[in-house]
């Protein structure tokens, strides 16, 4: 369908077009308005899920470094038996 310029088509547009067009704009701008809002919704709840996770990570790692109970670990001593 070919596009239609305002100014150089308005003999051809009857009245109820162009009030049909700006409807159909005014709906098109409030459906606009509403993905952005949600689009800025789920964009927060992404950060806030990122920070979430990477705060856990990091405190795991943390405590990890801190635990000493493997480092004072000695290995028994390997004893050889002789045949008898």
């Amino acid at each position: 369908m070919p596009k239609v310029d305002l100014l150089k088509d308005t003999e051809k547009l009857k009245f109820t077009d162009i009030i049909y067009m700006k409807r159909l704009e005014e709906q098109n701008l409030q459906r606009a308005k509403k993905v952005l809002r949600y689009r800025k919704s789920n964009n927060r709840l992404a950060f806030a899920l990122t920070f979430g996770v990477l705060g856990i990570y990091t405190y795991t790692i943390y405590s990890v470094k801190q635990e000493k109970f493997l480092d004072d670990f000695e290995e028994p001593e390997k004893t050889i038996e002789l045949p008898k």
